[in-house]
């Protein structure tokens, strides 16, 4: 397998060092600095770096797109005009309505963020395992190949990263809430901290472990994060209304000084995140789900995206085409009785033929 990485810092350098310790892949790099090209060559997160980005194109069955999220639209345009008719290609962006609204219309293309990344930046300090367990989110369309969506899929899986379908735009509301807004939030700690804690001094005071954690990503990467915010605006800018009307609510419980009400709520809050913590790692055996379908175009993604909506996370994938082409079954295995019967009944909803298995012994 041919893979290209299109930008080769942190994301691109660990996607290219696991792809070719975990697929056996030649990975192909390209960017526009040949020093750092070199660089990540030196540290094995490529075998080599093409002159140009057709060049890293030519032949790939993956290419990854890893520019910055202003820069991505543009970067994927020229990815697809330079790949082959069977080469699915791929971002890490962590916004994709704009970019799957500029080339989603491509069968080819699958937009992509993987959950995963450091404090540090550069190929420097690319690692194997940074998508080892991570959530990576997919945004097939009604237009993308079952076939790629399959392939990417699969490659994904074999880099450690936990694939799931999730349309664009419910990716970015969901985003805004669970990575945007912490940002936006550490910057307004950090910065409401600085003003009132100096206002009469000049030195500022000792801070806490808890402000420390809460502010940790405050100011970090700011071209990223601006490219980020602009992209993501109206979902981040609503997250935000939604917060803030949350502390108006807050301050008025705190300012009654009601000691039971103020625990409840406090208590409601932890309860909260333990939920959402738990919901993370729910597992549970494999159970294979065996689909029959017509063979037509968006059939993999809509499958794919039904089941990702209801937080059935498809494990592993497999295609059956008929001889004639025409239908096929499709396997997915998913973690657990529970999900399997869900997902049977969701299958079934969408006009599908559906049966659970056990899935067969490793």
């Amino acid at each position: 397998m041919k893979i290209a990485v299109l930008g080769v810092g942190l994301i691109g350098g660990s996607i290219g060092l696991a792809a070719r310790r975990r697929l056996d892949a030649e990975v192909v790099g390209w960017g526009r600095s040949p020093e750092r090209l070199q660089r990540a060559v030196e540290l094995g997160a490529i075998d080599r770096a093409a002159g140009s980005l057709a060049g890293a194109c030519e032949e790939a069955e993956i290419v990854f797109c890893c520019a910055p999220v202003a820069a991505l639209p543009e970067q994927a345009r020229e990815a697809l005009a330079a790949a082959g008719p069977e080469t699915a290609v791929t971002d890490v962006g962590s916004t994709k309505g704009e970019l799957v609204a500029a080339v989603g219309g491509d069968e080819r293309f699958i937009g992509g963020h993987p959950l995963a990344g450091a404090e540090t930046a550069g190929v420097e300090n690319a690692r194997e395992d940074l998508f080892e367990g991570a959530r990576w989110y997919l945004t097939p369309t009604d237009r993308s190949s079952g076939l790629l969506y399959d392939r990417l899929q699969r490659a994904l899986g074999a880099l450690g990263a936990r694939p799931q379908a999730i349309d664009p735009q419910g990716h970015d509301r969901l985003m805004a809430t669970v990575s945007h807004l912490p940002h936006v939030l550490a910057n307004a700690l950090a910065s409401e901290a600085a003003e009132s804690l100096t206002r009469d001094s000049e030195r500022l005071p000792d801070v806490g472990p808890s402000f420390r954690d809460a502010t940790r990503v405050a100011g970090s990467n700011p071209a990223i994060w601006g490219d980020i915010y602009a992209a993501n605006r109206e979902a981040v800018a609503a997250s935000v209304d939604s917060v803030a009307e949350r502390l108006r609510e807050a301050a008025e419980l705190i300012r009654s000084g009601d000691r039971e009400a103020l625990a409840a709520w406090h208590a409601a809050a932890g309860t909260d995140r333990s939920c959402l913590l738990e919901s993370e790692s729910a597992t549970g055996p494999l159970r294979e789900l065996r689909i029959v379908v017509a063979n037509r175009p968006g059939t993999i993604a809509e499958l794919a995206l039904a089941l990702g909506e209801a937080g059935v996370n498809i494990e592993d994938m497999a295609l059956h085409p008929a001889p004639d082409m025409t239908s096929g079954a499709v396997s997915l295995w998913v973690a657990g009785d529970e999900q399997a019967g869900r997902a049977a009944d969701l299958v079934r909803e969408l006009g599908h033929t559906a049966s659970v298995l056990d899935a067969p012994d490793a």
